[in-house]
């Protein structure tokens, strides 16, 4: 399926049922079959339906759609989301924020060692020089960066000399530049900048063409003011100078501290409105780099960049073996996409107050630093939510924290579009598995909710912990937030009875233990049904097919109308093979 989408505002959603699957586990190894989920299949889902699906439990794997049985699995997979604007950090997310901050100013030094999480790992020189150095290693760093901005500037020099700007036949020494001692930056500093470097190459070219006595050009052409700024010009042409600001002043070329900037800009291609670009750097310590994070959002689709990233995680995080990872498993489990594109009208709608300037759709959020990609986001935008699907990062920045860092991103960006679109107030982590402890950090992001698997109500998380922490599966809503003790005693009957018929209908395929469990043949007289082209009910079907094959369908319906409700199942299209 290819992750092209269409630029529809609505559109239909058209799945097929694929039933029951059983596999083994891959959190609790159980040797045996003993994951039991019911799978869709859909190329065509709108961001409505999906939304209602994962308010049933359901998520994605590309274009595959699955809820786990929970009551039968072994490991009970609860959805896990929380409100944005509710959200209080716990002081180790703050301190996943300033690392990351610190990593940025030149502050902190990733050694290989952290990096890797004590593998035995090499790391690339474009690497080292991209992590680069603390304060420690500062003064060792400073010659380096002095000796590429020299470079930069004779350059700028040899090029105004080709341009006709500079006499030909004048000679000109290598340009120089110096660290600006404390001193002497309230001297030469035009405002409240942080001055680091500085050059006077512009006055031994004016002392050089003077000499000439070849200039042919006014009086003030050959000033050093006037040199200078030509030479700013032409190094501006050529590229920019990361964490660095350039100005001229009274002939000098000055380099100083950048400031944190924030913008929102298009990125080219396929990037999207809200694509946001941060350049973060320290204004009170003379740092050698300062690094620029920018996070850009962009459609789903395949990147090869992307591709390489993805195949260093999974190698060096879950030691995959090379031979499992290929851009067809890769493509099909992040890349395609059976979401409906939604983009904000352009004449200015009032549906648009209800969409993000972004749309609805999959997503892939890049972090890059200094240009290098560190990590990549997959994630669904939906009329209520941002889903979070699936995040991969480059190895050698593990101690940063780039999953906690991204969550805590992605909950921003809900907060920051609650503007546009009131309706978008939650983030979606996923599925959370309470007997797994790789997942207990998803319910650090607080006040988390988890989905009650049997009425499919939210229930606060401090209230379904203590169940889960007695049993896997708990049916949630059958206890209040005011206290643990079970609410009415229908509700304890009603336990008691879901657990009998479970252990009744382990063995029965057609059967599950929700909150639909007493559909008949007459409340599935409404699905909405697929058939060579023709959308028809099943009410209709019947008229047109003999009992037999109503015997064959009618279970399979039964089935379909529990995992997904009444009103998805008359809403979305049924496809009959």
């Amino acid at each position: 399926m290819s992750s092209k989408a269409s630029s529809s505002r609505g559109g239909e959603s058209i799945v097929a049922d694929c039933g029951r699957n059983t596999s083994t586990c891959g959190y609790c190894k159980s040797p045996t079959s003993s994951s039991i989920s019911h799978g869709l299949w859909t190329e065509r889902l709108t961001v409505h339906d999906y939304q209602a699906l994962l308010d049933r439990g359901w998520r994605r794997s590309g274009c595959y759609l699955y809820k786990p049985e929970m009551a039968k699995t072994c490991c009970p997979s609860y959805t896990i989301r929380l409100r944005a604007n509710d959200f209080v950090p716990s002081k180790e997310q703050q301190r996943v924020r300033r690392r990351l901050e610190r990593f940025l100013d030149g502050e902190l030094d990733l050694k290989p060692r952290e990096r890797a999480e004590d593998q035995d790992v090499e790391v690339s020189e474009p690497v080292r020089k991209l992590l680069g150095s603390g304060k420690r290693e500062q003064n060792n760093e400073v010659e380096p960066v002095m000796k590429d901005l020299s470079e930069q500037i004779d350059n700028a020099v040899q090029r105004c000399i080709q341009s006709g700007e500079f006499p030909s036949n004048i000679q000109i020494p290598k340009s120089s530049v110096k660290k600006v001692l404390s001193a002497k930056r309230k001297k030469l500093a035009e405002g409240s900048e942080e001055l680091l470097y500085t050059s006077n190459i512009a006055f031994p070219i004016v002392a050089a063409i003077k000499q000439t006595q070849t200039s042919h050009k006014g009086e003030g052409s050959n000033s050093a003011e006037t040199v200078s700024e030509k030479l700013l010009s032409e190094m501006n042409k050529v590229g920019e100078f990361p964490g660095l600001a350039v100005k001229v002043c009274k002939g000098h070329i000055n380099f100083f501290s950048a400031t944190q900037v924030t913008s929102s800009e298009r990125d080219q291609g396929e990037s999207l409105p809200s694509a946001t670009t941060t350049t973060k750097s320290c204004s009170t310590n003379l740092q050698v780099r300062k690094k620029k994070l920018e996070i850009h959002l962009k459609r789903s689709s395949f990147d090869p960049e992307e591709y390489e990233l993805y195949k260093r995680y999974q190698l060096r995080v879950h030691n995959d073996e090379p031979e499992s990872i290929s851009k067809t498993s890769y493509k099909r489990f992040l890349v395609d996409t059976p979401l409906i594109e939604v983009l904000p009208s352009s004449d200015g709608d009032d549906d648009d107050e209800n969409v993000p300037p972004c749309g609805f759709g999959s997503y892939h959020q890049q972090y890059r630093v200094d240009g290098r990609l560190i990590a990549v986001g997959v994630i669904d935008i939906l009329p209520k939510c941002l889903s979070s699907k699936y995040l991969f990062w480059d190895p050698d920045f593990a101690s940063l924290s780039l999953g906690n860092y991204s969550a805590l991103q992605e909950i921003d960006w809900v907060k920051q579009n609650q503007a546009h679109c009131s309706a978008l107030e939650y983030y979606y982590l996923g599925y959370y598995i309470h007997s797994c402890n790789k997942m207990r950090y998803k319910a650090a992001y607080r006040p988390s909710e988890l989905l009650c698997p049997l009425r499919y109500q939210w229930v606060p998380f401090e209230v379904a912990k203590p169940l889960l922490d007695k049993k896997r599966y708990s049916v949630l809503s059958d206890f209040t937030k005011a206290s643990l003790s079970p609410a009415p005693q229908a509700s304890e009957t009603l336990v008691k009875s879901t657990r009998e018929r479970e252990d009744m209908e382990m063995n029965n395929s057609d059967e599950d233990s929700d909150s639909d469990s007493g559909v008949n043949g007459n409340d599935i007289a409404n699905i909405l049904i697929s058939l060579n082209g023709a959308r028809l009910r099943y009410k209709d079907l019947l008229r047109i097919i003999n009992m037999a094959v109503r015997k064959q369908l009618e279970p399979m319906f039964i089935s379909y109308r529990k995992v997904v409700g009444a009103e998805l199942s008359e809403r979305m299209v049924y496809e009959l093979q």
